[in-house]
Formats: C-alpha cells, sequence, structure tokens
C-alpha cells in the first residue's frame, strides 16, 4: 500500500485527472485489473480505469484519446511480449508518448517494467529451451530481446532481481549490448525516473551495473573484468545512463 501510495503521489494528481490500468500483459486480464484497483481503492479516491486494449483500438479514437491525455498509464504484469505484440510501433504507443510528453507518468510492475526499456529482456533464451525464472549461464548471445517502449534508451531494466537471483541473465544482456547500463529491480520496490536521476522507493534494494567494457569468451562462456556494482535502498538516487 506505501508503495502504491507513494507512486499516485509522485504523479501529481490535479483535480479530475485520472489513471488507466493497461492489464494486457496477463493472461487472466481482468482479474489483473481487479487485483490492482483493489490496492488502489485502498490509498486512492482518484479514478483508474481498466483499458484491456486490442488491435480494435487502434482505430478507436476515444480510446486513444484517453490514453493521451491519462495523468498516468500503469502496464501490469505477466508476459511484455504480450504488451508489445499489441502496443509495438501502434496508434496506441503514439498515444503513450503523447501522454508522456504531456506530464503524464508512465508506470508498470514486472512485465510493466521490463518495456520500459529500448532492449527488451524477454525472458526466453537460444540455448534453453525451456523456460526459467532466471538463467544457469552467463553465455554470449543466450538471450533473447525484443524491442520495448523504450523511455529508457541506454538502461535495461530486469525486475523480481534479487529473489528470483537474475544476475546471470542482466550480466548477460549487458554483454550482448555493450555501453548499455543494467538496472534490477527487487519485488516491493520501484525507481522514480526524472531525466538521468532515479529514485530508489518501496522495501528492498535495487542494482545498478555500469556498462561492461571488457569481457573474453571461451566459447560462449564469458569472462568478465572491473563489473561495476552499487547496490541501492529506498530513498537513495543514482544517474541512468
Amino acid at each position: 500500500d506505501s508503495l502504491t501510495s507513494r507512486m499516485i503521489d509522485l504523479a501529481g494528481f490535479k483535480e479530475n485527472e485520472y489513471a488507466i490500468m493497461i492489464p494486457i500483459a496477463s493472461g487472466v486480464p481482468d482479474s489483473s485489473y481487479l487485483s490492482f484497483i483493489s490496492e488502489w481503492k485502498v490509498v486512492s479516491e482518484k479514478p483508474c480505469f481498466n483499458f484491456n486494449l486490442t488491435e480494435d483500438d487502434y482505430i478507436n479514437k476515444g480510446r486513444l484519446d484517453s490514453i493521451a491525455n491519462a495523468r498516468m498509464i500503469f502496464f501490469g504484469g505477466g508476459d511484455q511480449m504480450k504488451i508489445m505484440s499489441i502496443i509495438g510501433k501502434s496508434p496506441i504507443e503514439d498515444a503513450v508518448r503523447k501522454a508522456h510528453e504531456k506530464g503524464a507518468m508512465i508506470a508498470g510492475t514486472s512485465a510493466g517494467a521490463a518495456i520500459m526499456s529500448r532492449i527488451m529482456i524477454t525472458g526466453d533464451q537460444n540455448f534453453s529451451e525451456e523456460y526459467s525464472s532466471t538463467y544457469d549461464k552467463i553465455w554470449k548471445s543466450n538471450g533473447i530481446y525484443n524491442t520495448g517502449v523504450g523511455f529508457l534508451d541506454s538502461t535495461i531494466i530486469d525486475q523480481h532481481f534479487v529473489i528470483r537471483s537474475r544476475y546471470n541473465r542482466l550480466i548477460s544482456a549487458l554483454c550482448d549490448y555493450p555501453g548499455y547500463m543494467g538496472v534490477g529491480i527487487d519485488e516491493s520496490t520501484a525507481i522514480f525516473v526524472q531525466g538521468d536521476k532515479a529514485l530508489v522507493v518501496g522495501a528492498s534494494q535495487v542494482l545498478s551495473f555500469q556498462p561492461i567494457k571488457d569481457f573474453r569468451q571461451n566459447l560462449h562462456h564469458l569472462g568478465l573484468r572491473d563489473v561495476k556494482l552499487d547496490v541501492y535502498l529506498a530513498g537513495e538516487v543514482f544517474l541512468l545512463k
């Protein structure tokens, strides 16, 4: 509740402004919205509407205008590929960008956090047929990526980070994309981004990896030196690339 309340406060709602929740990452989107709105109503009386979007909404001017004029757009958890398969390079994504340009908060949890990166981790692997919550190897070209909405154009986000030990996954991504910074966000925790500054809020930790400058390969295995890692607590601020 405290994290949801802080998110709403940081969004800076004014009178008659509203939020929308986009639950399309979930296999049960209506249940995802109901779960979210039950938490929302504990801490806020501001309206938050369910936008379970489909490709039909590409030509729905009313829906697109509502997205573009929202004060907050929140993407729910699930599969980030489901989000991008519907909104990617579409009038919906254009409307989200218009809202952002007007000062709206664009937020999300889990898959909704992953889409903030231009280089988006999908969670799938080239060298493992079955999905796993993390990688069991640090190999070059093992990760499978897609294009996210890209509000963070030089930073790769990973989520559920500490509790699911996703170090292998993010380190592998940073070797696949030299020059990118990595940010791992644990559960019940978030970063609030303005410009190049990230404020840590919530109950746990956020880890940041500076771009990896030097790696070596032995077949697929990666060797690394001078990997710079910082661990941040609530209230601390760090710079994004």
